[in-house]
């Protein structure tokens, strides 16, 4: 037989890194690592991670409350609740919670490999070292995903 997993609406592994709240709900254990997910949190008023690029991964973000404003190279897209967002490889994106409430989304990975990313992400400021472009663009790297500065 086989399993089934079901999280609880407390369940799940909790990283916290600054303004965000990742709660790991599928690490690829249960998918044969083929999906991962997570629901992201992101305090009012607080940026989301520099702009970047996936090489190996699609990443879906689904808004469950709040707005997101998402940064597709030169252009800024407003997401308010219900709103999908699908990035394929390639694409350069971030996000923001521009508003005055916590934004939550569900946030896709497939496959499952960025959402070890958020683990090391933890890890490596742990030690109380400040949260930098630079580090975070280095265990970025680790995942195939790099900053994007050239958005032609």
């Amino acid at each position: 037989m086989t399993d089934v997993s079901i999280v609880a609406p407390n369940g799940g592994e909790v990283i916290e890194l600054g303004p965000a709240r990742i709660r790991v709900l599928e690490d690829g254990g249960t998918t044969g690592h083929r999906l991962g997910i997570g629901e992201i949190t992101l305090a009012p008023h607080s940026a989301g991670p520099p702009q970047h690029r996936h090489a190996e991964h699609d990443e879906g973000f689904y808004v469950v409350s709040g707005t997101a404003r998402f940064t597709v190279g030169h252009t800024d897209h407003d997401a308010p609740s219900g709103t999908l967002v699908m990035v394929p490889p390639g694409a350069p994106h971030t996000f923001a919670n521009p508003g005055p409430e916590p934004l939550v989304m569900i946030n896709t990975f497939t496959p499952d490999l960025y959402v070890r990313y958020f683990q090391d992400l933890r890890d490596t400021f742990a030690d109380g070292r400040a949260v930098t472009e630079e580090a975070t663009a280095e265990v970025m790297g680790r995942y195939a995903t790099t900053p994007a500065t050239d958005f032609a």
